[in-house]
């Protein structure tokens, strides 16, 4: 069975890389008039910056979810530093990358060019072994637990209430909604949430930042004593340590306070465990740097005895965080679920509240259905 035994021969991973491909699709959302909004933000599309790579007769894929411009970034920098470079290890081409784009900008737009490429690396490279990535990895886990996640400020109660309620019966015992775009509209929301999915799952909010600190503070001891939710995240904005710091210290000590998705490089993920500033860290392997990333992340994490979640990215996170030892849970987000379902097979659904990696296809198990992602075309041309 394709995984259990690698039938392929391990040298074929020093084989040179012959191309490097960059895909970019921007799908509207399903939101009310066809926006969604969050606490700070509102849009009505998602785009997803796919890389593949090719070597050895085999192609490893990456992503990551940003404006188009990250497609022409990677085809600029990033792709002609690794034509004719052996596959074998994906760490040294992460550090090359890194060291090429430090004028170009590393952080922002150059960290989600370089995660999405050093995912494509990864499951080149697992694909060239024909293991499944998560075998390939350090892995601790053969599992990620998950959360639901989704709640736009701008659905009508109904349509909030059915989508948690519709987690819940898939077994997903932890769910988060957004708040705080509208605070004063909060607490309908949340009395709706609770009389639609009773008292036992888990209740988690996200404000995106949108609260000054003294406010935050206020909703955080009212989400906590009214509502019972358990997380809190981005209260105020990330770049807000002290903010979150000070949330963290004086708010309900069973609220806990999360941040990290906006993290890019090494030194942002420091300043948030450092002190620390939140309770629980969190992460997005397609933007800090991809797998490589992500396990200096999970160095961090461990050393300051805090606990990683997985922001989105499901059909990645579910290989990638089975390695990291401080595992909480990833985020199954509505609108990165639906997008990764629509342009791959090979995804993957809860079962019992978590999801576990593929082992019998190699790599992440992701083939790309072409003729369904041509129409949310955006940047490049299909391949022959």
């Amino acid at each position: 069975m394709r995984g259990e035994s690698t039938g392929a021969d391990p040298a074929g991973v020093d084989c040179r890389i012959d191309a490097v491909e960059v895909h970019a699709f921007e799908i509207p959302t399903d939101g009310p008039d066809g926006r969604e909004q969050d606490g700070t933000l509102e849009w009505e599309s998602t785009t997803m910056v796919l890389v593949r790579v090719h070597a050895g007769g085999r192609t490893g894929l990456g992503y990551t979810y940003g404006d188009v411009s990250v497609a022409s970034f990677v085809s600029s920098k990033l792709a002609p530093l690794l034509r004719g470079q052996a596959v074998s290890s994906p760490p040294a081409h992460w550090h090359r990358m890194g060291r090429q784009i430090r004028n170009a900008g590393r952080p922002g737009v150059g960290a989600m060019a370089l995660s999405a490429v050093d995912v494509a690396l990864w499951d080149l490279k697992a694909r060239l072994l024909d293991l499944p990535l998560v075998r390939l990895l350090p892995a601790y886990h053969d599992r990620v637990p998950v959360y639901g996640s989704g709640g736009f400020t701008n659905y009508s109660l109904d349509r909030l209430a059915g989508q948690l309620t519709g987690w819940v019966e898939q077994g997903i015992p932890r769910l988060k909604l957004k708040t705080s775009r509208e605070p004063e509209r909060d607490p309908r929301r949340l009395d709706a949430v609770r009389e639609a999915v009773g008292d036992a799952p888990e209740l988690f909010t996200d404000a995106n930042g949108a609260l000054a600190r003294k406010e935050a503070l206020y909703w955080a001891r009212r989400f906590h004593e009214e509502w019972d939710v358990r997380w809190f995240e981005e209260p105020v904005g990330s770049p807000d340590v002290a903010g979150l710091r000070m949330l963290r210290d004086r708010g309900p000590e069973r609220l806990e306070i999360a941040a990290g998705e906006y993290a890019y490089t090494a030194r942002d993920f420091a300043d948030l465990v450092d002190g620390p500033a939140v309770d629980c860290l969190q992460a997005d392997v397609t933007r800090c740097g991809g797998i490589t990333g992500l396990l200096e992340v999970a160095g961090l994490s461990a050393a300051g005895h805090l606990d990683l979640s997985a922001h989105c990215a499901p059909a990645i996170s579910a290989h990638a965080f089975c390695a990291v030892r401080r595992l909480r849970h990833l985020e199954y987000f509505h609108d990165h679920v639906r997008i990764e379902d629509l342009l791959f097979e090979g995804t993957l659904s809860p079962d019992g509240g978590a999801l576990r990696p593929d082992t019998v296809r190699p790599g992440l198990g992701l083939e790309i259905k072409w003729a369904d992602a041509e129409r949310y075309r955006a940047y490049g041309t299909r391949p022959v």
